[in-house]
């Protein structure tokens, strides 16, 4: 062990005593009591400009997930709902919910589907009223909205039934709109290999 040159009395800070914990508990409670008092007002994101959907009435809330019934196989697995976002998609005021669900594997990357929900007046629960993907097209949705009364996504599928489920090599964007009764789907052709 090596001496210190300088005599021990001059070196009385490195000794800590119990009062001097109870000085550095007490300036940490006094900051945290500061901070909570001092806090910034809060955000607002900017409005966008530019088109925009109706806006559904302040009483309607959009379907919750919860409960219902996907149309999906997923044998002794749950299906879970992986994403979702809601918006009014026909123009009636009302919201629906998209939802991305796939099902729950413990290893891998299963294939998701898409399925747009709806919950009219007086309905004790949301039912899917439309498939925009079906798990057995074997893709799977990244990037994922709804915005300006559409769905958009990202897909990852495959070229061919050879590629492995753990290496998609396609990619691709999607867009679907609510035209005449039905959700169409305009895919600006750029699919591409990854």
């Amino acid at each position: 062990m090596q001496h210190s040159a300088v005599p021990e009395l001059e070196l009385a800070h490195t000794n800590t005593r119990p009062i001097h914990w109870v000085a550095t508990a007490t300036a940490l409670a006094g900051v945290v009591a500061l901070s909570s008092v001092l806090q910034p007002g809060s955000a607002r994101a900017a409005q966008a400009s530019g088109p925009r959907t109706k806006s559904a009435p302040a009483t309607a809330s959009a379907p919750a997930t919860t409960g219902v019934d996907f149309p999906i196989q997923c044998g002794p697995l749950k299906a879970i709902v992986q994403k979702k976002a809601s918006g009014d998609l026909d123009g009636d005021g009302r919201p629906e919910t998209v939802a991305v669900v796939h099902c729950d594997a413990g290893m891998g990357t299963p294939p998701d589907g898409v399925y747009v929900l709806t919950q009219g007046a007086g309905a004790a629960k949301p039912r899917v009223v439309a498939t925009l993907v079906a798990p057995k097209s074997r893709e799977t949705v990244t990037d994922f909205a709804v915005r300006d009364g559409a769905i958009r996504a990202t897909l990852l599928g495959y070229s061919t039934e050879d590629v492995p489920s753990c290496c998609p090599d396609v990619k691709e964007s999607a867009k679907w709109q609510w035209q005449n009764g039905t959700f169409i789907r305009s895919t600006p052709g750029n699919a591409q290999n990854v």
